[in-house]
C-alpha cells in the first residue's frame, strides 16, 4: 500500500529515503500492472492463448475453446498450437522472438484480428508466446479501414493520373498536313521510331515539336513507357541538375528527406523529351552527354552512378551551330544528339497544306468547347495563307478560337479573322463585307435556290451553304471522272479537305 507523506505526494519514509521509497512503490505498481493489462485483454478479447518454447498450448480461455468448436480447455493443454488453430503463427513468435501486431488470421469463413507478443524470463530468454483474437469480425475496425480504402484508392488515383499524364497524347495522324514538306516529317518520324538512336527537332516555336516526339515515343518499342517531357528554359539554372538527375536526402538545404527522383528516372525505361535544348547551361551540357553515352546519371549529392535506359530526344528553335561558334553550346553534345535530325516547316511554308491543318483546328476547338463547327470561307483561306504566322500553328489555334467566340457565323470570312487578327484585312485589301439584312439571312430568292428546293423556301445560312457545297463538289467530280483527288485539284483545295467535305456532306467518289 502507498502512504500519503502529507504533502499530496507518495511516500514511504524519511525524506533521506523518499528515493528508495519511489522505487518500491514503482516496483509494486509495475509488478501490479502486469497481470492487470493480461487481465484487461483477457477480459476485452475474443479469445486467449499461450504457448511455451515449443509452441504447444499451456493454457486457452474458455470463449477461443468455444470459438475453435472445443468444448473443455483443458482438451487443447498439450497439444501443438497448429493441431487446434490451422494458420496460427505462435510458432513464428516463439522462434523469432518478434511480436506481431494487428494481423488478420483467416479461421473457416471469418477473419480474426489477432495480436501475439513473446514471453521472457527475467534473463530475457523466450519462454513462450501469448495470443489475444481482438476481434472475431472486422466490422469493429469499420471506420479505420474505410480511412485505409480512402488513402488508398486515392493514392491509386494519383498513380494514374501521373501514369495518364506521362503518355503520349498525340500520334502521327496528330500532324495534319499532306503538303511534301508534311511527308517528309512523317516519313524521318517512322523511321526515327524504329531505333534507340538521340533525335534532334528543329523548327521554328509553335510547329509541333513536341507532338512529333510524342508520336515517335507511340510509335517506338517503348510505347506504354513513361514520356517526361521537359522545357529546359522554364527551369531556373540553380535547380536544373537536381530537375534532371535527382538529388539524394540532404543534399541542399530545403530538399525533401526522402530526397529528389529526377526525370531521368522518371523516364527510366522510356522516353524524355528536353524542349528548348539550346538554353541549357554550359555545365549541366557535360552531364547529359555523360548520361547519353554510359546510359547513367550521378544524382546531386551522391558519388555512386544509377544506370537507366531512357531513350531522348531534344528540340530546339535556335541554330546550335551559331551557339557552338558562340561558345554557349559543346559540340560533342551537338553531334550526340544530332544523331536523326528532323526539321519542321513553317506555316508559311506549308502553302495549301494550311487549310486543312485550319479545319482540323476547328473541329477541336468545336469538341473542345462545345460551340458550333465551323469553317471558312474560300476568301479567309486565302487571307490565312498570306498572313505570315510567326507562332505558327499555336498562333493559327489562338487566331481561330477567338474568331470563333467573336461571330456566330458558321463559315468565318475575312471580316471574322480581321476582329481576331487585324493585320488580316490589311494584307489581303479585302473589301468589307456588305450589310446583310435578316430577311436576306432566311429567304433564299428564286435565282438561289437550291435544286430541288421551291422558289422562297425559308432556309438558315448553314444549310444554304451546305447546299450549294454538295451541288460544286458534285459538279467537280463529275467534271473529273469521279475522281476526288483529280476533284480536289479542279477546286483548288488539298485531298484531305475535300475527303473531309465529302464525308460531312455524304458524297462518295467512284
Amino acid at each position: 500500500m502507498f502512504e500519503s507523506d502529507g504533502t499530496g505526494g507518495l511516500g514511504g519514509g524519511s525524506a533521506d529515503g523518499s528515493g528508495g521509497a519511489f522505487q518500491v512503490g514503482a516496483d509494486m505498481l509495475r509488478g501490479r500492472a502486469m497481470p492487470s493489462l493480461f487481465e484487461a485483454l483477457d477480459k476485452q478479447s475474443e479469445g486467449t492463448v499461450a504457448v511455451d518454447r515449443d509452441a504447444r498450448v499451456i493454457w486457452i480461455n474458455a470463449k477461443y475453446a468455444r470459438m475453435l468448436g472445443i468444448p473443455d480447455p483443458a482438451e487443447a493443454i498439450g497439444r501443438e498450437v497448429e493441431e487446434i488453430i490451422p494458420n496460427s503463427q505462435m510458432r513464428q513468435v516463439v522462434t523469432s522472438g518478434q511480436p506481431i501486431l494487428l494481423d488478420l488470421m483467416l479461421f473457416g469463413t471469418q477473419r480474426l484480428v489477432v495480436s501475439r507478443f513473446p514471453l521472457t524470463d527475467d534473463s530475457g530468454t523466450i519462454i513462450g508466446a501469448v495470443g489475444f483474437v481482438l476481434y472475431d469480425s472486422l466490422h469493429r475496425l469499420k471506420p479505420l479501414l474505410a480511412e485505409l480504402s480512402r488513402l488508398e484508392a486515392e493514392l491509386a488515383a494519383t498513380k494514374r493520373r501521373l501514369d495518364e499524364r506521362r503518355q503520349p497524347r498525340y500520334t502521327l495522324q496528330s500532324y495534319v498536313g499532306d503538303s511534301p514538306a508534311s511527308l517528309e516529317v512523317k516519313r524521318k518520324a517512322r523511321l526515327a521510331a524504329r531505333t534507340d538512336a538521340p533525335i534532334l527537332l528543329l523548327g521554328e516555336t509553335g510547329t509541333g515539336k513536341e507532338l512529333i516526339a510524342q508520336a515517335i515515343h507511340g510509335l517506338s518499342a517503348r510505347t506504354g513507357r513513361p514520356f517526361v517531357g521537359v522545357n529546359v528554359a522554364a527551369i531556373p539554372d540553380t535547380l536544373l541538375e537536381a530537375e534532371f538527375f535527382g538529388a539524394v536526402p540532404g543534399a541542399y538545404t530545403g530538399l525533401d528527406r526522402r530526397g529528389r527522383e529526377g526525370r531521368f528516372k522518371t523516364a527510366d525505361g522510356g522516353t524524355l523529351f528536353l524542349d528548348e535544348i539550346g538554353d541549357m547551361p554550359m555545365g549541366l551540357q557535360a552531364k547529359l552527354l555523360r548520361a547519353l553515352q554510359e546510359q547513367e546519371i550521378e544524382p546531386l549529392g551522391s558519388d555512386r552512378p544509377v544506370k537507366v535506359d531512357v531513350r531522348v530526344i531534344a528540340a530546339t528553335n535556335v541554330d546550335l551551330e551559331r551557339r557552338i561558334q558562340d561558345g554557349r553550346f559543346r559540340s560533342d553534345l551537338y553531334y550526340r544528339l544530332n544523331v536523326l535530325p528532323i526539321r519542321l516547316p513553317s506555316l508559311s511554308e506549308l502553302g495549301s497544306g494550311l487549310e486543312a491543318i485550319a479545319e482540323s483546328i476547328l473541329q477541336e476547338i468545336a469538341a473542345r468547347t462545345g460551340l458550333p463547327g465551323r469553317g471558312l470561307t474560300h476568301e479567309a483561306v486565302e487571307a490565312l495563307s498570306r498572313h505570315p504566322w510567326p507562332g505558327n500553328v499555336r498562333e493559327l489555334r489562338n487566331v481561330l478560337e477567338r474568331a470563333c467566340l467573336l461571330t456566330d457565323n458558321l463559315r468565318l470570312t475575312v471580316e471574322d479573322l480581321a476582329e481576331a487578327l487585324p493585320g488580316v484585312r490589311h494584307a489581303t485589301g479585302a473589301p468589307p463585307a456588305r450589310p446583310v439584312s435578316e430577311q436576306s439571312i432566311h429567304t433564299i430568292e428564286p435565282s438561289t435556290a437550291l435544286p430541288g428546293q421551291p422558289a422562297g423556301t425559308p432556309l438558315d445560312y448553314a444549310a444554304a451553304y451546305d447546299g450549294f457545297e454538295r451541288d460544286l463538289l458534285g459538279r467537280a467530280l463529275a467534271a473529273s471522272g469521279g475522281r476526288a483527288e483529280a476533284a480536289a485539284r479542279l477546286l483548288g483545295i488539298s485531298r484531305a479537305a475535300f475527303y473531309k467535305k465529302m464525308a460531312r456532306l455524304g458524297l462518295r467518289a467512284r
